[in-house]
């Protein structure tokens, strides 16, 4: 009894080590791969390293960043755009009730009061319904931006960190190749190759990744951009010429539907 307690004592006590040992090593690599990398990026940044550059996948993404701060300039514009119209909105439902209450209580200006009620009550009624066309417009900028965009800026993030990885891999094994050949020489330039390969690998996996993602991206920048442009263009444009049919059917036309009255916020819309 005594010895089996004694065994299954030393089973847990090799299994515990045997996790440590394997947490040591993940630490270990860790620190030598962030050494590594941390060399490459100095190296770099002083102009003493090389670096795998393409020329034109960096152009793309540099587009692409320039791009995506530009319509987070439209985001917050439009945003901007909806608050102040929003205010305008509520500021005419208010001003058609006092006038259509004044109708009530002044005889003498019953038809005046009355006729400015129903023209602030059009009025309103007509820029709910723009809110909900710029309500759209706002919403899939915004998925646009901060997903759609967002989700490949990530995967380039990770491409970068790759490039830096394979360049300090590759350095790591130019250095060594340069030095002596003796059997302990060979045996860390084996290793060195086996690394290089890895990140290698790893590298060109990420680098076909972004292209992919950055050919997609732009097909539907241009797709959700089309549609978004010309529902605001011709929201705007109908609102302001006061042609409330034209504003409806443009409401119809991309399948936009708007919330009952009572919504205490600016969000008039949803997607069918």
């Amino acid at each position: 009894m005594h010895h089996s307690s004694s065994s299954s004592s030393m089973t847990a006590e090799e299994s515990t080590r045997g996790v440590a040992v394997e947490k040591l090593e993940t630490v270990k690599k860790w620190g030598i791969n962030t050494y590594k990398c941390t060399k490459q990026m100095i190296s770099e940044r002083f102009g003493r390293g090389s670096r795998t550059v393409d020329l034109e996948l960096e152009a793309q993404i540099e587009v692409l960043r320039d791009t995506k701060r530009k319509y987070e300039s439209v985001l917050r514009l439009a945003r901007a755009l909806t608050n102040h119209f929003y205010n305008m909105v509520q500021t005419q439902h208010a001003l058609g009730d006092t006038f259509a209450d004044l109708s009530q209580k002044s005889p003498e200006l019953r038809d005046e009061f009355g006729y400015n009620a129903e023209t602030q009550k059009l009025l309103c009624k007509n820029g709910e319904t723009l809110l909900g066309a710029i309500n759209f417009f706002v919403s899939s900028i915004n998925t646009l931006v901060n997903k759609t965009m967002e989700d490949t800026l990530m995967t380039i993030k990770l491409y970068e960190n790759a490039r830096l990885e394979f360049d300090a891999y590759r350095s790591d094994l130019e250095e060594l190749s340069l030095g002596p050949r003796d059997a302990v020489a060979m045996a860390r330039i084996d290793a060195a190759q086996q690394q290089y390969q890895l990140q290698k690998e790893k590298y060109e996996r990420l680098r076909s990744d972004v292209i992919i993602k950055l050919k997609f991206l732009e097909e539907n920048k241009v797709k959700v951009m089309h549609k978004q442009l010309l529902l605001f263009h011709n929201a705007i444009s109908a609102y302001f010429a006061g042609n409330q049919q034209q504003l409806e059917q443009t409401l119809k036309q991309f399948n936009i539907k708007l919330r009952p009255p009572g919504a205490d916020k600016p969000s008039w819309l949803e997607e069918q």
